[in-house]
């Protein structure tokens, strides 16, 4: 099994594989998490780590609401087993480096901290805050996901980091924060009994808008600037920003229907993803500099 796994002696194709893999199995967990919000199953399992004071798994009454709640629990697990088998490939593949060991035993850390984040959520009724909390460290996984698969490419050449990249990078960082906060002022609170965080929802629609045009507009002086790799990349964070939008306007004038939230969630995590991309792409017009090639620096 092992090796159909290509984790006895992984080769750079099967470690990728394995990276990407990552960050899928991140994405699908925000998927998992924004359908227990959006069905007001977020209190269905009403405790943590049990699902009841009594048991580990959900009993009858808890009705369909604690079988979804306990079913995203339980995926978190399969997020676990990717990032344990990614981290493995990492560590047992010849040409690995401290950085990429580091960057997977990060990233394998961070599960399981994400999910005493979304304990924390159960006990503390769903408290928008630490929910937004919970989504954006999924964000940061799949962020950190997205670096892995670019440094295991070993790609040449030196990322290109300028002003305008890294403020398009942050701006797209704050869109999808002002989104969270618009999620907790919003009607999808995961239970009828949960807290919101006393903002006006309208108001903040209408904040979180203004970052987008920020951020759009950040994308198209960059795609104007610049060129090749990171004109590429740039155009490819404009498609997605536009298609986000698309669907923020219509969840908004259509009173934020389940599948249209879900969407724009999964829209988010493909948004950090591709952002993180073209942070990390290699400005053709800066001197190439060679990144570590198969023995690259062994622990």
């Amino acid at each position: 099994m092992a090796v159909t796994l290509g984790l006895r002696d992984p080769d750079r194709t099967a470690v990728e594989r394995w990276a990407w893999a990552a960050v899928v199995a991140n994405t699908v967990i925000v998927l998992t998490g924004g359908l227990v919000r959006l069905t007001g199953s977020g209190l269905g399992c009403p405790t943590w780590p049990k699902c009841t004071d009594e048991s580990f798994v959900p009993h009858r009454e808890l009705g369909l609401h604690g079988v979804i709640e306990f079913g995203n629990r339980m995926l978190t697990y399969v997020l676990i087993a990717v990032v344990v088998a990614t981290f493995v490939a990492v560590w047992r593949w010849s040409g690995t480096s401290r950085e990429l060991r580091r960057l997977t035993a990060l990233i394998a850390l961070g599960v399981p901290f994400q999910g005493v984040i979304g304990g924390i959520t159960v006990l503390t009724d769903l408290n928008p805050w630490i929910v937004s909390l919970h989504l954006i460290l999924s964000m940061l996984l799949i962020a950190a996901s997205m670096l892995l698969v670019v440094r295991v490419r070993g790609e040449e050449g030196r990322p290109s980091r300028g002003p305008l990249v890294l403020a398009t990078y942050l701006s797209a960082w704050v869109t999808v924060y002002l989104g969270t906060v618009v999620t907790g002022s919003g009607p999808h609170a995961g239970d009828d009994e949960a807290p919101r965080n006393m903002l006006d929802p309208q108001v903040m629609s209408h904040v979180h808008a203004v970052s987008v045009y920020v951020l759009v507009a950040l994308t198209l002086l960059l795609i104007w600037r610049s060129t090749g790799r990171v004109r590429s990349a740039a155009v490819v964070l404009l498609v997605v920003e536009l298609a986000q939008g698309v669907i923020g306007f219509v969840q908004y004038f259509t009173d934020l229907p389940i599948a249209l939230v879900a969407t724009h969630l999964v829209g988010a995590a493909v948004l950090v993803a591709v952002a993180t991309r073209l942070l990390l792409t290699p400005d053709d017009a800066a001197p190439a500099t060679p990144l570590p090639r198969d023995h690259a620096t062994k622990v």
